[in-house]
Formats: structure tokens, sequence, C-alpha cells
């Protein structure tokens, strides 16, 4: 007589183990065709635009980073994606007061997706739009440093709104956000830290793209590369993640040479996300490493890899996915 409800629940348990991987592996197709929406294309004209010389190198407080700042906001508010502020203002302001001494009043663009299950939890993806401008007659256009990071940003929260639009939005709240001043210091993340959208317990993780377009010497002959940055330092489940996401999803080399704690380069410590690492916010820093063009006027659009920068993107983004969508929040086991 035992035996009947012994099937009975073998058999739930069975059903429910089915039920479970077919909803991950829908999961799993639905975030492919976001993923799908990041196109080459779109990538290679906004990085065309924002790294011309109409932006004049992208100066914290000139001109030039205006007018970024501006390109930014009107292609958020045209692909329907929100502030987070309020009132048609895309700009967390960044005081004269705050940035080193010569440096005009700047801004952090910021966008926002809010969570349909889990809103107060906020993931944040950033990269600096900012460069380092112009010197004489030459003009530092910097499109792999940073204008390859802000292109993926912002190509990344058109997927995640275009999946918002199809009734699939992530069930965390994602804020999209583009940092000042990186070059100066890392005063744009300095200043975010210090005087959050919202509260600064409640960010779960920090994505930080900066430099995706290259390929460094190192990789030259095996360039399906990116470097990882951070992402075992606060939270073993998020190194864990981001490599189950690439290898379900995009297959890239992920190099961790410059996690190495003793490395000289150091660095973990030079991009926006270590402002939130700072703040015990599980980050992960993508990167290309440093080439020829680093810092001169030579980086330029031309020498950007398209594909590379495409399939870079996607893997930020399925692990946005991953993250936004889990039932559990991260949780952080190193403490600093």
């Amino acid at each position: 007589m035992r035996i009947i409800p012994t099937l009975a629940v073998a058999t739930a348990l069975l059903c429910s183990c089915n039920a479970t991987k077919n909803a991950i592996k829908k999961d799993s197709k639905t975030a492919i065709k976001f993923a799908n929406t990041i196109t080459l294309n779109e990538l290679k004209d906004n990085l065309y635009e924002i790294a011309s010389d109409a932006y004049a190198g992208r100066n914290t407080g000139e001109p030039g980073q205006k007018k970024a700042a501006q390109f930014l906001k009107n292609h958020y508010k045209n692909n329907g994606i929100a502030t987070p502020i309020g009132n048609d203002d895309y700009f967390q302001e960044v005081p004269k007061s705050f940035l080193p001494k010569g440096i005009n009043a700047s801004e952090n663009v910021v966008a926002f997706i809010k969570g349909t299950e889990k809103p107060d939890e906020i993931l944040v993806i950033s990269a600096h739009y900012d460069h380092i401008g112009t010197k004489g007659d030459e003009i530092f256009n910097g499109a792999d440093d940073d204008g390859s990071g802000t292109v993926a940003v912002i190509e990344i929260a058109e997927a995640f709104q275009l999946a918002v639009a199809a009734g699939k939005g992530p069930k965390r709240s994602i804020l999209f956000l583009n940092l000042t001043a990186e070059e100066k210091g890392l005063y744009g993340s300095k200043w975010y830290v210090k005087n959050p959208l919202f509260p600064l317990e409640n960010h779960v993780t920090n994505l930080n793209i900066d430099m995706i377009g290259r390929v460094d010497p190192a990789h030259e002959d095996k360039p399906n590369f990116v470097y990882l940055i951070g992402a075992d330092k606060l939270s073993t489940e998020l190194h864990n993640l981001s490599e189950e996401v690439n290898k379900e999803f995009v297959n890239l080399d992920l190099d961790y040479t410059y996690n190495d704690e003793n490395d000289p380069n150091r660095f973990y410590y030079r991009s926006d996300h270590y402002n939130f690492a700072k703040n015990n916010i599980p980050i992960i820093f993508y990167f290309n490493g440093v080439h020829a063009d680093y810092h001169k006027a030579t980086d330029t659009p031309e020498k950007i890899n398209y594909e590379l920068l495409t399939k870079r993107t996607k893997l930020v983004f399925h692990t946005a996915w991953k993250i936004a969508n889990r039932e559990n929040r991260l949780v952080v086991d190193k403490k600093k």
C-alpha cells in the first residue's frame, strides 16, 4: 500500500523538475531573442557619432562632453527609456566644487527600467563617456576609451526596453549609468556613490564596461577574448554566474590576468566600478587591455573590431539578464 504514494511523490518531483528545466530553457530563448537586437550596425553607427570630431574629445565640463550628454539623453528618450530623476531630467549634476580645480561642472547621464517583482533591488550597468579632449590641433576621440563602453550601455538599455515592451521586463530594476569625469580620477562614480539615486544598500551589482572594442597585443593571435576583473572579489556567486552565462551564450575566452591582486597595472582600482566595490557592491569590470592607441589621438572608430564589440556587449547583456531575473539577490561572501 506504500508503493502508490511513493510513486505519486516521485512522479510529482519529476514533473516539478521538468517544469523547472522547461522554464529555464524558455528564459534562455527569451534572453537570446532580445540579445539579438544588439546589432553590429547600431553599435558602429553610434560609436562613429560619439567618437567623431564634433565631440572634441568629450573633455569633462567642456562643450564636447555636454554634447555627448545630450546625445545620450536623446537616445534614451527616443527609445522610451525613462529617467529615474523625473521631469525629463536625465542628468545627475556633478558640481564644479566637487571636481578638481579648473574643471567645470559636469553630469552623469542616467536612465532607468523599473523591475517587475523586485523594484527596490538595483542592478547598475555603467561606462564613462568622457575622454581627454584636445591638445593643440589634435582631437582625442576616445573610440575605445570609452566610446565602446558607452555605446554598449545604450544598446543594452534598448534591448531591455524592447523586452519591457514585449511583457518580459526584468524582475529587478536596472540603472543605466553613463559616468563623467572618469579620466579626471573616477569623479563621476565618486559623486554617484556619495549621492546615490537609490539607497546604496539596494544596489545589488555593478557591471562596468571600459574599453571593449579592441584587441591587445597579448591576444592578436586569439582575439576571441575579454578581460574580466573583480567578479570574484566580493561574491563567489557572481563569478560563477558570469562563467556559466559565458559558456551558455557567448563562449569568449575569459582572461583573468588582471584580476590578480599582485598585478602591477592595478586595473581593479582604475575604473568606475571600484567606487561601487569599496561599498561592498559586487562588480565585474569588462576590459580589452591597453593597445598602441590608448590615450592617443589615434584611438578612432575605424580601428574598432565591431564583431568583438558586439559579442562582448551581448555577454554583458546576458549577465545582466541573469542577475536581474534570478530568484535571490547575489550573496556578498567576501566583504572588504
